[in-house]
């Protein structure tokens, strides 16, 4: 992906401080990859480098009870150790047969590639770097307390150990079990940590703390002539960002009291492995891709045992926030460890084709259809473009995003709370894009003839992010986001309650901060007509902070969303203008032109309106949707014409964007 740094330690050289230490990213450590198994051979490309770095890619079939899978680079291709059992090392020729510089190969083995049974399947691919994660092999002694060298550059926060020549169990070290002079956990087991720590990860009488350059190991982990491998997971220990700096992986702990507990990680997680470390239970492994949400029920693995994908009780998995994770009645009460690893990508985009991608489409009323090819969907926007689709009058433009999850929508042109019921219209459960689901009704969203366009966003620092938050009702309240700079569009509903209008905040510049309803024609102004909202304080570039008690923003105990946008160099432009009547062009700073544009007009009434290239931005007439309203689409009218570095708006009286003095504000992605 086109991703660059743009400012701090990768700019040092530029300034005659000599060369600066290239930084590191999460995105090019980690990865979750889903695909479908063929029963033949494919390429993974995961942006992983497997071949030059080395690391480990963990396998799991997700609709069908099969082992766990674990190759990596230290043991080489096709050899793997199975994290639900205690069986030696295995090999299979068809399995993983090539680690790559961004990815790995497959060959047809039914463990990693198959069909016959289930044939949906997620990979986690780590990338040995250090502060992150180390593969560490070696060959027992017999001696206690031995000191295992390791590569991490930093204390391991925790260590998971198999013997690999023989049966064994997998033997846990983790920071946060309790006391930590004796006790250890065991991955293939669903056993609360239990004494004899001190003989497997130490000199008999305690657990030895491991330090920056080593490990140490006894026992059943250093059994004379014995094979073993080891993974190494760093804990808070910075080396990533522009300043190398940010932390991008924790393994903490935590209790959970009356079913409560709060994680504060300072970051987003995309990837979690939990553990009751006093209780039996199984070890829960949850990820983003899967689907890793604010709420709801959320799809678990378990390490310790083969069973398939599940996650439809009520409530299971926990609650991911902007800077962390909360429970929600799935863990039970007590002390709990674990694995967590930021969500990415950590780097700013270059191009806007990394973050955003149109599509228009007509519906053919199939399940499982993809819209879209390249662009991971954190959020999308879906316009029926002749309103011909099952209650559009009702829905009419409609918000998906991942973090809601697939069951929500909320419809621009309405104050109705987030309607659910939708997972089987609507699926993310993907690399890129979306898909039409399982039901063979598609009126909705595939509705047969009709003509759709949807709109893929992926969140990204300086560009877009998207924040779920529940109201305090008090006033001044911050709520954390990812975006990395400070927002210059924020778009805000109620999800949980009805009778609340879009919010849409713009010119955080200004004393007086423009708002304006997203489902109204309502000009803008320093108040929300209806509800008196406002923002009390600029947003930073790490929180926004709104008034308190204002059901459109922070109403005590309901939930909200926040779409928040900046400008990007070269891939986004919050704008304003003040119109000339005739035509003028809107520099964006591209180089490419628009490839979606939204105007609104502020000083007097006026559309939410939007063209995109995918249903043609060109120098004659542009189709044209309202967000406000759920009418078709507006034909037959010039009102913008391309420009290599934004746009030209022409002023014509069908949608009136460049009336002569008149203010107006929008968004452009190149």
């Amino acid at each position: 992906m086109p991703l660059q740094a743009t400012s701090g330690a990768a700019s040092y050289d530029g300034f005659g401080g000599g060369p600066a230490a290239v930084p590191n990213y999460i995105e090019e450590c980690f990865a979750t990859h889903l695909y479908t198994g063929n029963d033949s051979t494919q390429t993974i490309t995961n942006g992983i480098d497997l071949a030059g770095k080395g690391g480990l890619t963990w396998i799991k079939v997700r609709d069908y009870p099969d082992s766990h899978r674990l190759f990596d680079t230290s043991r080489g291709v096709g050899n793997y150790i199975v994290s639900n059992s205690t069986s030696a090392q295995l090999n299979n020729s068809a399995s993983v047969t090539a680690f790559n510089s961004n990815g790995f190969s497959l060959g047809s083995f039914s463990g990693t590639n198959g069909t016959s049974f289930g044939s949906a399947y997620v990979s986690w691919t780590f990338r040995e770097q250090p502060k992150f994660f180390d593969v560490v092999t070696w060959t027992g002694d017999g001696t206690s307390n031995r000191a295992i060298s390791h590569s991490l550059g930093s204390a391991p926060g925790c260590i998971i150990a198999k013997r690999t020549d023989a049966v064994g169990n997998w033997n846990v070290y983790h920071r946060g079990v309790s006391p930590a002079n004796d006790n250890t956990l065991t991955l293939n087991t669903t056993s609360s940590a239990s004494g004899g720590g001190q003989d497997i990860w130490g000199n008999g009488v305690n657990v030895t703390t491991p330090t920056t350059t080593s490990f140490y190991v006894a026992g059943q982990n250093n059994n004379n002539g014995v094979n073993y491998v080891a993974y190494l997971f760093a804990h808070d220990a910075g080396g990533f960002g522009l300043t190398g700096t940010d932390n991008v992986i924790s393994c903490g702990s935590f209790t959970v009291s009356g079913n409560a507990a709060t994680v504060n990680l300072g970051y987003e997680p995309q990837w979690l492995l939990i553990k009751s470390a006093n209780s039996v239970s199984a070890w829960d492994l949850f990820d983003s891709m899967r689907g890793l949400q604010v709420s709801g029920n959320q799809p678990v693995l378990n390490a310790n045992n083969s069973g398939a994908e599940f996650g439809t009780g009520s409530g299971v998995g926990v609650n991911v926030t902007s800077t962390g994770f909360a429970t929600n009645g799935y863990l039970g009460n007590g002390d709990h460890i674990y694995i967590a690893i930021r969500r990415g990508p950590m780097k700013t985009p270059t191009t806007g084709t990394s973050v955003y991608e149109n599509v228009a489409y007509t519906g053919n009323a199939t399940a499982n259809r993809q819209i879209g090819s390249s662009v991971l969907m954190d959020a999308m926007l879906l316009n029926n473009r002749d309103a011909t689709a099952q209650s559009w009058s009702t829905y009419g433009q409609m918000f998906f995003d991942r973090l809601r999850g697939d069951n929500v929508l909320l419809a621009t042109a309405s104050t109705s709370a987030e309607s659910t019921g939708w997972q089987t219209y609507f699926d993310s459960d993907m690399n890129v894009g979306w898909d039409t689901s399982t039901t063979t009704s598609q009126d909705y969203l595939n509705k047969s003839g009709a003509t759709f366009v949807s709109h893929i966003f992926r969140r990204a620092p300086g560009f877009f992010d998207v924040v779920c938050y529940t109201g305090t009702g008090s006033s001044a309240t911050s709520y954390s986001h990812n975006l990395g700079v400070a927002p210059e569009l924020i778009i805000n509903k109620v999800r949980s309650a009805s009778g609340s209008n879009w919010i849409v905040t713009f010119n955080f510049t200004s004393t007086n901060y423009v708002l304006a309803a997203l489902n109204l024609t309502i000009a803008g102004g320093t108040f929300l007509y209806t509800d008196g909202a406002s923002i009390e304080a600029r947003p930073t570039s790490t929180a926004m902070r709104f008034t308190g008690g204002v059901p459109a923003v922070n109403d005590s105990g309901q939930t909200y969303v926040a779409y928040l946008f900046a400008s990007c160099p070269g891939v986004s432009k919050v704008f304003s203008f003040t119109g000339n009547g005739s035509s003028q062009t809107i520099n964006c700073g591209f180089t490419g032109g628009s490839r979606l544009v939204l105007i609104k007009r502020t000083d007097s009434t006026g559309n939410w309106v939007i063209f995109d290239s995918a249903r043609g931005i060109v120098s004659g007439n542009d189709p044209a949707l309202y967000l406000n309203s759920t009418a078709a689409e507006v034909t037959g009218v010039d009102a913008i014409d391309t420009d290599s570095t934004g746009f030209i708006v022409n002023q014509e009286t069908t949608f009136n964007l460049n009336v002569n003095n008149a203010t107006y504000i929008g968004l452009a992605i190149s």
